[in-house]
């Protein structure tokens, strides 16, 4: 059973969506393999230069199934709601129900530090407050529960492999959830969303309000008149595969969405508000 304290729940969406995604045909090579190289900007937009290393320029390489390819549960089974995403992100996710919204954001905060050897970094907080950290964890020591208490114990190796990290992050995706995760991140409202930021509304707990998540994988900016836009990707409940969301306020962009939103931001299976807006402290 799921433990964590906030859980996306799957809700109806209340947004009316055309039958087929709508994608600006300028904005869509399918042949791209890449977030970047699938979803060109709209038409006076440019990618601005990020460094090699950052996590803006890991996101922006994530790589994609192929075009028309359909979002998967962990389960095998199909998402119902298809006319919700542009794209798949092709990284396996695990056979358990755990890879969630939150998760999907952990898990690429985690992979991007692991890529980069900055173990000592992977760190997230359960949302009983405590400190899970793959430090301790490439060190052999291991989470364990007693009832809804944690402690670490020497229970392996050492080892930092792959494997090792996504052993950590499963224990994470399931006592880790919106309301921990939102805890962590630094606010940015007023901000024009970023590459790495992240959407975010913690839920209240079983039996509480749902909370929901999403991040920014790219954005682009229009020179002449400082206007940005940006990409949205998530997860959802189920626990089920990355996906590049629609736009369904505005088909001219594409899956882009504008910074201009004003006070709401409406995508195919939540509304956020401006004050959403997170980011993870560097």
């Amino acid at each position: 059973m799921r433990l964590a304290a906030a859980a996306c729940v799957a809700l109806l969406s209340l947004i009316s969506l055309p039958a087929s995604p709508q994608e600006a045909p300028d904005t869509v090579d399918p042949l791209g393999m890449t977030v970047q190289t699938r979803f060109a900007p709209p038409a006076g937009y440019e990618r601005e230069a990020v460094a090699g290393d950052s996590f803006a320029a890991y996101l922006r390489q994530l790589p994609l199934k192929a075009h028309g390819a359909q979002v998967k549960l962990y389960d095998g089974r199909t998402k119902p709601n298809r006319n919700t995403y542009a794209a798949v992100v092709d990284l396996a996710i695990g056979r358990r129900d755990l890879h969630q919204c939150a998760d999907a954001i952990i898990r690429l905060r985690a992979e991007y530090l692991h890529s980069r050897g900055r173990y000592d970094e992977i760190r997230f907080r359960f949302s009983s407050g405590f400190p899970a950290e793959f430090a301790r964890w490439r060190r052999g020591e291991r989470i364990i529960m007693h009832g809804n208490r944690a402690s670490w114990q020497q229970r392996a190796a050492p080892s930092a492999g792959y494997r090792d990290l996504w052993e950590f992050l499963e224990m994470v995706f399931t006592y880790a959830g919106t309301a921990s995760l939102a805890r962590e991140l630094a606010a940015a409202p007023g901000d024009d969303p970023r590459s790495g930021d992240v959407f975010i509304q913690p839920g209240l707990g079983p039996g509480g309000r749902a909370g929901h998540a999403v991040i920014v994988v790219d954005s682009a900016l229009n020179r002449a008149d400082g206007r940005s836009v940006f990409l949205l990707a998530q997860s959802y409940m189920p626990a089920q595969e990355i996906q590049v969301l629609l736009n369904p306020n505005d088909a001219r962009l594409g899956p882009w969405y504008a910074s201009a939103f004003r006070d709401r931001l409406v995508t195919p299976e939540w509304t956020f508000k401006r004050t959403d807006l997170k980011r993870f402290l560097e």
